[in-house]
């Protein structure tokens, strides 16, 4: 089986936009649920329902592929999970290196979701010399002195960054100094990586604070509409501006 460090996915050569790229996956999961329920197609508009985008869009995303469905019948499942698999890089084996083995580190080792997605979790790596030989999800944890090591005898490419944010960079610069070429970052920090490497950054504290902007914006709407205030965004939406006739419709033909 091809191993990572061999093999790079299409996309980029085939001039895959990144915004479709990012798109790929909400597909692949839809057409994956899809597929166990033995669902043999799919319309275009049932897809995007599912994976949450509009069926624009969509269709937009699997013109890049050379997919176009059948009109009247739509998407053949199987077939869409094979193309879309196939332009992520995900039917061959991608080895891949956990580094800082806390909490968040062993709830990512014991991630199920991993083998079946094409991914293989080749080491285990902590800095702690009291983690070593322990096992997590039946992998025996490394130190970090084997680091370069292991990534060169397995061939990895993709390495996964779990630690405190102060141990990231120098564990990053560690990981892509033995080759690796793409970082997931769990570390609550921006990583400077040189040109050529990918990192993808999952900040869940970030993703709670945008949480509660929204949900302090939807309290102070709350508020205003109990205390019969019309919030300015309302406001802004019900006001007809300078292109807008009297009822607030934009004329069929604007003025020379």
């Amino acid at each position: 089986m091809a191993t990572g460090r061999t093999h790079r996915p299409a996309t980029r050569s085939r001039g895959i936009p990144e915004a479709t790229v990012a798109r790929l996956p909400l597909y692949l999961r839809a057409l994956t649920a899809l597929s166990e329920r033995s669902v043999p197609t799919v319309s275009s508009e049932e897809l995007a329902a599912a994976a949450g985008v509009n069926s624009a869009k969509l269709r937009k995303d699997f013109s890049y592929l050379g997919s176009y469905g059948t009109r009247g019948v739509g998407y053949d499942v199987e077939y869409l999970v094979y193309q879309i698999s196939r332009e992520l890089g995900l039917t061959q084996d991608w080895p891949v290196v956990i580094v800082g083995i806390g909490n968040l580190g062993a709830a990512l080792a014991n991630y199920g979701g991993f083998a079946s997605r094409g991914f293989r979790v080749a080491a285990l790596i902590d800095a702690d010399p009291g983690m070593a030989g322990k096992p997590v999800a039946g992998i025996p944890v490394q130190h970090t002195d084997e680091l370069e090591k292991i990534i060169q005898d397995d061939g990895v490419s993709i390495g996964v960054i779990a630690t405190p944010a102060g141990a990231a960079q120098q564990v990053c610069d560690r990981l892509v100094a033995a080759g690796v070429t793409s970082i997931l970052n769990f570390a609550p920090t921006v990583l400077n990586v040189p040109e050529g490497v990918d990192v993808r950054k999952v900040d869940l504290s970030i993703e709670l604070q945008i949480l509660a902007f929204h949900e302090q914006r939807k309290a102070g709407e709350e508020a205003a509409a109990d205390a019969g205030v019309v919030p300015p965004a309302v406001a802004r939406k019900q006001r007809p501006s300078a292109d807008q006739g009297p009822d607030g419709d934009v004329p069929a033909v604007m003025p020379a």
